[in-house]
């Protein structure tokens, strides 16, 4: 694997990168060849994970690590009993999900220092059995958010339709509402995750002769090797991003971008988390009824929810969201199939519903 900097090109030091594994200073003393290791594959590994798997990976092994000095077991190598009473004892207190997370890092941070992984033992695999028996499986869906919302929060922060009067909204509207509006309608149309809605760009921007356009996003969460996926557009999103970048005097960079209480445009794309709280804050002034207030996922459950109501088959809804494999949009039409099954069809010959 290429390394980014030269080979003439002095050391970095250890805060000079961001390393899919904990600093030296998270592990016990006494471990200079393995600290060494681990710094090689921080080096080699540098450009080949996502930030957020970066910062997951080190701050999931500094979790092990503090966990391990105070039970007072080694962390490196780290006997299977030691990671299988570490996910015993996290699964009390942590979601299923984020044990899964931390059992990878622990497997990640043994294969970086080129040792042999302790998670791959069975003892470790009734662990995890042990807290799915206790906890399920099954993991919370994010809050939809289906059109007929999505039409809701775009009146609530856009005065009147855009047709027809896109300078006028732009005079009457502040730019935040501007940027609010676009946001929520691409990420409707697009199925996008929040980290993939927030790396558009505005040179990626296409429209066509009909008003409709695309946006090519240059990497997603199912892409990671950066191929890049076409995303279709509206002609009414269209003219949410044309309010947006016409008041905010924007041509290129970042499509969406934060903003100050007085109105100034960041040069930089704006913040992940900052998607679910936009879509929080349209969705209660809007009144929305909610049984949970949105994520960042929210469009993209809603809008997939859409797609299976309106009869689209399965891997037509895969294609739309990049989904490689049927479980996560199936999971999120399991409820309106449950509607459309054999139950209901039964329950209705039987005069029942």
């Amino acid at each position: 694997m290429e390394l980014d900097a030269a080979d003439s090109a002095p050391e970095p030091t250890r805060d000079a990168f961001a390393p899919p594994v904990p600093f030296a200073d998270a592990l016990p003393p006494g471990l200079d060849l393995l600290i060494e290791r681990l710094e090689q594959h921080a080096r080699a590994a540098r450009g080949a994970f996502a930030d957020n798997t970066v910062r997951a990976l080190a701050a999931d092994s500094r979790i092990f690590a503090a966990w391990c000095r105070g039970e007072g077991r080694a962390m490196l190598p780290a006997t299977p009993e030691t990671v299988a009473a570490f996910i015993d004892m996290q699964g009390e207190m942590k979601a299923r999900a984020t044990v899964e997370r931390y059992r990878s890092s622990i497997a990640a941070l043994h294969r970086a220092a080129g040792l042999q992984n302790p998670c791959s033992d069975e003892i470790v695999r009734l662990a995890v059995k042990r807290m799915n028996r206790a906890k399920g499986r099954r993991q919370k869906q994010a809050e939809p958010l289906n059109r007929t919302s999505v039409e809701r929060m775009l009146e609530v922060k856009t005065p009147g339709r855009l047709h027809r009067r896109v300078m006028e909204a732009k005079r009457e509207t502040p730019l935040i509402a501007l940027r609010n509006a676009a946001l929520v309608a691409v990420a409707y149309d697009t199925l996008l995750r929040r980290s993939e809605l927030v790396s558009l760009y505005i040179g990626d921007l296409h429209k066509g002769a009909d008003g409709s356009g695309t946006v090519l996003v240059r990497r997603s969460k199912a892409d990671q090797e950066g191929e890049g996926a076409i995303k279709y557009l509206a002609p009414d999103t269209m003219e949410h991003i044309a309010a947006w970048l016409s008041a905010a005097h924007l041509e290129s960079g970042p499509l969406f971008r934060p903003l100050t209480k007085g109105g100034q445009i960041g040069a930089a794309a704006l913040g992940g988390g900052e998607v679910a709280r936009v879509f929080r804050d349209l969705a209660t002034a809007a009144g929305l009824k909610l049984a949970r207030l949105p994520s960042g996922h929210s469009t993209r459950v809603g809008a997939t929810q859409d797609m299976f109501a309106a009869g689209f088959e399965l891997l037509e809804v895969m294609q739309a969201g990049s989904w490689k494999t049927p479980a996560m949009p199936a999971r999120y039409g399991e409820r309106l199939r449950a509607q459309r099954g054999a139950a209901r069809k039964l329950a209705t010959l039987q005069n029942r519903a």
